[in-house]
């Protein structure tokens, strides 16, 4: 009897917790480089534009909408909306509230709609047909993700030159993950991929070259993000050539990048 129950008391514990695994897997997708691209340029805005009360609300509707929107295109690509029916239902109650929120502490944001909207129908086309890993559909994610910046901008009232400065830097960081950590991963094995990937972050790091050049006669704008910029996009480039082919797993390649966001968002600080 007692070997019985200290069984049934043992396995119950991992009973629940595999229960627990199997409910945040159904709520939480399998996307960790999704919180990264969620997360970055959300902070930079903050950090070029300040903070305001909206900005709050702002965050539980960026969160909601991307839950939402995974959803939605993972229904579009199974056509079995009825199996994601309680994910969409509970991120739209949540993001649907906050949005309006902040639509109404500040309208102007209603400008990147029409924008949004465009990227979004990209990415169901790319779900309908099952090619989400197309690069076209990555850029469009990476627009989406950068875009942020420039609410978070408007919602403090308007877009510094210094809100533009960090939405660039953003762009010109995750446009340039989309081709690198291809190198890595799923395009491990292909040397256009990997030509691709060098090209792209030569010009990221000619074009952070040339804003500091052009900064050279004002001081101040030196001595801030421009040196910053151009020495991360050398790094970026060095990784982008050394480390396809070396053998990463993707833990480290993961841990490589999330240390290479903290820079970023320390540039986007210094302005």
């Amino acid at each position: 009897m007692s070997t019985v129950e200290g069984t049934g008391t043992a396995s119950r514990p991992r009973t629940t917790s595999r229960a627990a695994a199997g409910r945040r897997r159904r709520f939480l997708p399998p996307q960790h480089g999704a919180w990264a691209m969620l997360a970055v340029p959300y902070l930079a805005g903050l950090l070029a534009a300040g903070y305001r009360w909206a900005d709050a609300a702002l965050a539980g509707a960026w969160l909601a909408g991307y839950l939402l929107s995974y959803y939605l295109f993972q229904s579009v690509k199974s056509r079995r909306p009825g199996r994601y029916r309680a994910q969409l239902l509970l991120y739209a109650a949540v993001a649907a509230p906050l949005a309006a929120l902040v639509v109404a502490a500040r309208p102007q944001v209603l400008w990147y709609a029409p924008g949004y909207a465009a990227l979004l129908a990209v990415n169901a086309w790319y779900a309908a047909r099952r090619r989400e890993r197309a690069l076209l559909n990555d850029v469009a994610s990476v627009l989406q993700s950068c875009l942020v910046v420039l609410v978070v901008a408007t919602i403090a009232g308007t877009v510094t030159a210094a809100a533009l400065v960090a939405f660039l830097l953003c762009l010109a960081y995750f446009l340039g993950t989309v081709f690198y950590v291809k190198t890595m991963i799923r395009e491990r094995g292909n040397p256009r991929y990997r030509r691709w990937s060098a090209w792209y972050h030569v010009l990221a790091l000619a074009a952070a070259a040339a804003q500091l050049v052009a900064a050279a006669p004002s001081p101040r704008s030196t001595a801030s993000t421009g040196p910053w910029a151009a020495a991360l996009f050398a790094w970026l480039l060095a990784r982008a050539v050394v480390l396809p082919g070396r053998g990463l797993a993707p833990k480290r390649v993961g841990l490589i990048e999330m240390a290479n966001c903290a820079a970023l968002l320390a540039i986007v600080a210094l302005r």
